[in-house]
């Protein structure tokens, strides 16, 4: 008996194929598009199999967005507790979010409270840090380890400081700083590798946990439109081994709860725990439709708002310490053979760098690991690529270096840019068009949990370059418009992880992989983008997300 073919076809709204590209039409078939094109083909393809039709009535369908670079199981577990970035008004306001979630949660008194995305910079009035005094108005007794959304500083009260050791004879160690106040006592805030005195005594999830902390993200990054992410998971947590993740997200595709198709970005800082990666056969590509192993990540400086990011010069608007530069995570030698070496595996390299100084390193760095090839074969690229001056702009091109940049932190970013390096300075940053006109491949992301994984914020912010209720513009002249910003978020995300001819586009023979939106966000008032409705979300041609249902 003949087996029957079942066509899925969509019509009667705008199919966004990709850039500049439209279409009338689509056909999915066993997870796959079969063609993209006007209504009388899609009637022919229908002659001769068992159709069904679905009608779009105006909606506006697009690629499955892509997230270049997040934290999807540090994302999973921040949904799983208060978000202070919703209390974030006050030092006040954060301790009362932090009662009342010790008032509700029913553990033991000695358990750890761990929460993210304070930022001082939204205080209302005094924007001083938080202390460890503060902190302990909530608990002497249960150690507290609070991050700032950035997570590049977390403030820790004196129960989880006394649980890490630190004391005022404590120093800094490599790579971070512990702040200090007159008398030469922890203050509580950590910087940077500071943090990890105290976040390696928190007992890290085991592995069913994990799962949970994964769907949790993977069902509220549907919700955004979102079918692949490109993902730093390993550090999420530490003491939890690379192993576990993997054999996570493993279990769980072949339980079938995969929802979002992902690139491990990996995060191995450890030279042995590297090593070990490496010889237990991962390298950049292996693994399957659903998790794939993808660049070796490497962390090169701090944050902006933390003002650890690494600058050429001091920080403009750092007046207890005018001579901070921000933390270089490695000296020049330490990254030219971090990156050497991975690339000499076969990895592909990806670097977090928020700063100028920290982007020329990495960009020296990548180019000693090319020996000459300037095609980028591996495609090797920079995070966050905020802090350029026009030197590192030229380099990004003549390099072929891959730009991972994040659209979204237009919204608070615009508040502080100028004030950290200084409006000269600030003329050459954040500039995304001048790297997208330049030829550079530049791929889009939230870097949730630092900011949540709505791509079409992401998106508003990259065409209005005004943060989302539209109060302060930042360099318009560096705005893209919403099919540029549309291709970031699709097609280069798929580039970014060598996947160009299997998603990213709805071409024949790729992934059936789209997005309903309710109506198109190329025609529709740019400040009101971020309000356009994910309707449904398609995952190999089936629905993991359906808002009208």
């Amino acid at each position: 008996m003949a087996r029957i073919e079942i066509m899925d076809i969509y019509y009667n709204g705008v199919i966004f194929v990709k850039k500049g590209q439209d279409a009338e039409a689509m056909g999915v078939e066993g997870g796959r598009v079969v063609f993209t094109g006007d209504l009388s083909e899609a009637k022919r393809w229908a002659q001769d199999k068992e159709t069904v039709w679905h009608d779009m009535k105006g909606a506006f369908l697009v690629p499955g967005f892509i997230d270049s670079h997040l934290h999807l199981l540090q994302y999973g577990y921040v949904l799983s507790c208060p978000d202070l970035s919703r209390h974030t008004s006050s030092i006040e306001e954060i301790i009362g979010a932090l009662h009342t979630f010790q008032e509700k949660g029913q553990k033991k008194s000695g358990d750890w409270i761990v929460l993210r995305g304070w930022n001082q910079e939204q205080f209302i009035g005094d924007k001083r840090l938080p202390t460890r005094q503060d902190l302990d108005l909530v608990s002497k007794d249960r150690p507290i380890l609070i991050y700032r959304s950035c997570g590049h500083i977390a403030c820790a009260n004196t129960a989880a400081l006394l649980a890490a050791g630190i004391k005022k004879e404590t120093r800094n160690p490599e790579r971070g700083s512990i702040d200090r106040d007159e008398a030469g006592e922890p203050t509580g805030i950590l910087r940077e590798y500071a943090i990890n005195l105290v976040s390696t005594k928190i007992p890290p999830p085991d592995i069913e946990v994990v799962k949970a902390h994964m769907i949790r993200a993977m069902k509220r990054l549907n919700s955004y439109g979102i079918t692949s992410v490109q993902s730093d998971d390993f550090g999420a947590f530490p003491g939890l081994s690379y192993k576990t993740v993997i054999e996570a997200y493993e279990e769980l595709e072949k339980e079938g709860r995969l929802t979002v198709k992902v690139y491990e970005q990996c995060l191995l800082s450890d030279q042995d725990e590297l090593d070990n990666f490496l010889g237990d056969g991962y390298r950049t590509g292996k693994g399957s439709e659903f998790f794939t192993i993808g660049p070796l990540k490497i962390i090169g400086d701090g944050s902006l708002g933390a003002r650890t990011a690494s600058l050429n010069s001091p920080y403009a608007d750092d007046i207890e310490n005018p001579d901070n530069c921000g933390i270089s995570i490695y000296s020049q030698e330490e990254l030219d053979q971090k990156i050497s070496y991975g690339a000499s595996y076969g990895m592909q390299v990806a670097v977090h760098a928020i700063g100028d100084k920290a982007m020329e390193m990495t960009s020296r760095s990548i180019i000693k690991a090319l020996e000459g090839k300037k095609d980028n074969p591996m495609r090797h690229g920079i995070v966050h690529c905020q802090i350029t001056t026009p030197e590192l702009l030229k380099t990004f091109r003549e390099w072929n270096l891959h730009a991972y940049v994040q659209t979204i932190f237009m919204d608070h970013d615009n508040d502080i840019v100028e004030n950290r390096v200084g409006r000269e300075r600030a003329a050459s940053t954040y500039a995304f068009k001048t790297l997208m006109d330049a030829g550079v491949t530049v791929s889009n992301g939230s870097d949730a949990p630092v900011e949540h994984g709505d791509v079409l914020a992401g998106i508003q912010c990259a065409v209005t370059r005004t943060t989302l209720d539209g109060r302060k513009t930042f360099l318009r002249e560096q705005s893209l418009t919403a099919e540029e910003a549309l291709h970031t978020f699709t097609a280069m995300g798929a580039r970014a992880s060598f996947e160009e001819e299997e998603k990213g586009m709805l071409l024949p023979g790729m992934a059936a992989d789209f997005t309903v939106l309710s109506e198109d966000i190329r025609k529709c008032h740019p400040e009101r983008i971020s309000n356009v409705s994910v309707c449904q979300t398609f995952l190999n041609g089936i629905c993991v997300y359906n808002s009208m249902a």
